[in-house]
C-alpha cells in the first residue's frame, strides 16, 4: 500500500512538473514571438506605412456623393373628404357589381413604398425624365461649374451620345438596358416607413447635390401621379359602366343607387384633378445637401492601415517559420 501511494505521489509530481514546463515553454514562445516582431519592426512599420499612404491616395481619388431626404405623411382615405362617402356606398356599389375598395387596399402609402423598389417603376422614371446619363455614366461633379462629369468611355456629354463599345454590353448596344439602369439607380434610392409614426422617408444619393434633390422631388411627384392617374382611370371606367347599367334598368331604386355612386366617382375624379399631393403629403421637403454623405475617408484609411499592420506581422512570422530568420 505504501508502494502504491509513493508511486501515485511520483506520478502526481511528474505531471505537475510537465505542466509547469509547458507553461514555461509557452512563456518562452511568447517572448520569442515578441522578439521576432521587435527585430522586424521596421519592416512591419514600412508595410503599414505603405498601406496607409495607398489608402489616403485612394480615398482622395473617390468623388464626394451627396444625399437629399424628404419626409412625407401618407394621406389615408379616412382623412379624405370622400372616405366616409365611399364607406357608405360600398354596400350599394357591391350590389351593382362594383368594388370601391376596402380599408386594406386604401392604404396606398404601403403600395407606394413597395412600388419605389420595383424595376419597372424606376426604369420608367429614368426614361421619362431622360436621366440615363446621370444614372449610368456619371462619375463626379464639378462644384465650380455645377456640372456633372461623365465617363468618356460611356457617354459623350458634348454630343449627348452614348459611345460605349456595344461588344462590352450584354445586350449588344451602346445605350444602357433597362436592367442596367435599374441596377445603377436602385442602390441610390432609399425609402423607409416608420411603423410608429407612419411617416415615410425618401432619399436619393448622387455626385451632384442638385441632382440628388431633384431626384427626391421627382420620385415624390411620380408616386403621387401614379396613383392619381390610376384612380382617375378607374373612376372613369366605373362611371362609364354605371351609365350603361342605368340605361339597361328600369328599376327606380337601382337607378338612384347608380346615380349616387356616379356622384361619388365624379368627386373622386375632381379630387384627382385638383390635388397634386394625392397619396403622400410633404412634411419636410428635400434640401440641397451642403456636406457629403460618402465616402467615409477616415474609416477607410483606418481600416486599410490596420490591414497593412496585420499583413506586416503575418509576413514576418511566415518568413521566420519558413526560413528560420526574422
Amino acid at each position: 500500500m505504501k508502494h502504491s501511494s509513493n508511486s501515485e505521489g511520483r506520478n502526481s509530481n511528474s505531471s505537475s512538473a510537465e505542466y509547469m514546463a509547458q507553461i514555461g515553454e509557452s512563456v518562452i514562445d511568447f517572448k520569442e514571438l515578441w522578439n521576432i516582431l521587435w527585430k522586424s519592426k521596421l519592416l512591419i512599420i514600412g508595410i503599414t506605412f505603405v498601406f496607409a499612404v495607398a489608402s489616403i491616395m485612394y480615398t482622395l481619388s473617390l468623388p464626394n456623393q451627396y444625399k437629399s431626404i424628404a419626409l412625407l405623411e401618407p394621406i389615408s382615405s379616412s382623412s379624405s373628404p370622400l372616405g366616409n362617402l365611399s364607406g357608405n356606398l360600398g354596400g350599394l356599389a357591391s350590389l351593382a357589381g362594383i368594388n370601391l375598395g376596402g380599408s386594406a387596399s386604401d392604404d396606398k402609402s404601403v403600395l407606394a413604398v413597395e412600388l419605389l423598389k420595383t424595376w419597372d417603376f424606376l426604369e420608367n422614371i429614368v426614361v421619362k425624365h431622360g436621366l440615363e446619363a446621370d444614372v449610368f455614366a456619371a462619375i463626379a461633379w464639378d462644384k465650380n461649374t455645377n456640372t456633372v462629369l461623365y465617363d468618356k468611355e460611356l457617354y459623350d456629354a458634348a454630343a449627348q451620345k452614348w459611345v460605349r463599345d456595344p461588344a462590352s454590353s450584354e445586350h449588344g448596344k451602346s445605350e444602357p438596358s433597362g436592367w442596367e439602369l435599374f441596377q445603377a439607380i436602385e442602390p441610390r434610392i432609399s425609402v423607409s416607413k416608420d411603423d410608429n409614426t407612419g411617416l415615410i422617408a425618401i432619399s436619393a444619393e448622387h455626385y451632384s447635390p442638385h441632382v440628388a434633390k431633384a431626384w427626391v422631388e421627382m420620385l415624390v411627384n411620380e408616386l403621387n401621379l401614379h396613383f392619381q392617374n390610376a384612380d382617375r382611370e378607374e373612376a372613369q371606367a366605373r362611371i362609364a359602366y354605371l351609365k350603361e347599367r342605368i340605361a339597361d334598368t328600369n328599376v327606380a331604386e337601382m337607378r338612384n343607387i347608380f346615380y349616387e355612386i356616379i356622384q361619388e366617382q365624379t368627386q373622386t375624379l375632381m379630387l384627382a384633378e385638383i390635388s397634386d399631393q394625392y397619396v403622400l403629403k410633404t412634411l419636410s421637403p428635400a434640401k440641397l445637401a451642403e456636406e457629403k454623405s460618402k465616402p467615409s475617408r477616415a474609416v477607410i484609411v483606418v481600416f486599410v492601415t490596420f490591414l497593412g499592420g496585420v499583413l506586416g506581422v503575418l509576413i514576418v512570422l511566415v518568413r521566420y517559420f519558413i526560413r528560420g530568420e526574422a
